[in-house]
């Protein structure tokens, strides 16, 4: 698999990642997890080692790597930590790209360097009480008023929000009292207006800050808006398309992650004997397990290529995190069985695995969703495979 897609390069940066991970970020994960505190110190050793800015320009402070290293890194990570590696997916994907892709030469020498170094956190806002699938249904709302526009409305399960310094959001232009469609805008976390929610208490993800954020009557200059105004909504599917490569890797981190503990422990846990690797019912679901692993990483790593390449992706994207995700999901259910009693106990590591990996089968686009963008892609392609 890595003959096929890695260059010397991928399999130097995987090599540092995983050293990282295993004595920077595994020992502290279920710690972490427990107490639901955010990994600050770990961020911050991240960000001088440059993984807070892999796929953006050395000009701006990033390392001018690609999308597959940065999948690279998000899998390593997702092995002893969802939490961590969900921040960084975040950071990059969803609070730094829009920006990269679509800000102005001013946007970009504003906050680039400070995203790409670390030294920033990036978060994006998109998903609301009652637009999350239908984000189209976006009510926040900019209504431009002189040089510049009054926000009024809320964005739920942010992630990165509380440790922001920039914050990514969509919102419904309205000029001289009509719509003018969805466009993004990128602000300062601390801007006038803004407030946010306490983090939320969730199943999975405990060490990652996730939160609502609202705006009231927050005013923000016209230079404020990022892009095209007109075609605000095709930017932030576009940024979303590349969000779910990143959260396959995160599908691929996750699943290895219980995979790794799941074949340790059948081959030192005993029963009538022997091993319970030795057992039928084990070692069918441990190849299972593998074979689910390695077809992912063939749709995941595929996916990165091709993005990479420049090509169209909307298909491959969310072929990638349709399958990682729900792939993840039944690798942790697996891995759970194969602990027996001990897999429910927090003290054990895919206990956590499990709770991290339902959220990838609804965050950046529900497994429904995907399926219905998938379909669309091959009903409407001359050349559906």
């Amino acid at each position: 698999m890595e003959k096929l897609y890695f260059t010397e390069e991928h399999k130097m940066l995987k090599n540092m990642v995983c050293k990282f991970a295993q004595k920077e970020v595994k020992p502290y994960a279920q710690e972490f997890d427990e107490k639901g505190e955010f990994p600050h110190q770990t961020i911050k050793k991240m960000s001088e080692l440059g993984l807070m800015g892999i796929p953006w320009e050395e000009k701006y402070g990033g390392t001018g790597m690609d999308t597959l290293s940065l999948v690279i890194a998000i899998e390593e990570l997702g092995k002893v930590c969802c939490s961590t590696s969900a921040t960084l997916m975040a950071h990059t994907s969803l609070g730094t790209a829009p920006i990269a892709m679509f800000g102005t030469n001013e946007q970009k020498e504003k906050y680039m360097p400070g995203l790409a170094s670390g030294k920033m956190i990036g978060a994006f806002g998109l998903t609301e009480p009652e637009a999350g699938s239908d984000a189209a249904n976006t009510k926040t709302k900019a209504v431009l008023k002189g040089d510049e526009y009054i926000v009024n409305g809320e964005k739920a399960f942010c992630t990165n929000a509380g440790v922001a310094s920039v914050i990514v959001f969509t919102a419904v232009l309205e000029k001289n009292g009509i719509d003018q469609g969805i466009s993004a805008f990128v602000i300062n976390a601390d801007t006038e207006g803004l407030s946010m929610n306490p983090p939320e208490k969730k199943m999975g993800w405990c060490a990652s800050d996730t939160r609502s954020i609202f705006f009231n009557d927050m005013k923000i200059p016209k230079s404020a808006i990022l892009g095209n105004p007109s075609k605000g909504f095709k930017q932030f599917l576009k940024t979303l398309t590349g969000g779910r490569i990143t959260i396959g890797a995160l599908g691929l981190g996750t699943a290895q992650g219980a995979y790794i503990h799941s074949l340790k422990y059948s081959k030192e846990r005993e029963a009538f004997g022997k091993s319970i690797s030795n057992f039928q019912g084990i070692s069918f679901k441990l190849a299972d397990m593998a074979t689910q692993i390695e077809a992912a990483k063939h749709l995941v790593y595929h996916a990165a290529w091709k993005k990479d390449q420049g090509q169209s992706v909307i298909k491959e994207a969310s072929m990638a995190k349709l399958f990682s995700s729900e792939m993840a999901m039944q690798v942790t259910t697996e891995a759970i069985q194969i602990f027996g009693g001990y897999g429910y106990i927090k003290e054990y590591d895919v206990e956590r695995f499990f709770r991290d990996a339902k959220i990838l089968e609804i965050g950046e686009g529900t497994s429904e969703i995907q399926r219905i963008i998938i379909a669309k892609q091959i009903l409407e392609s001359a050349h559906p495979l």
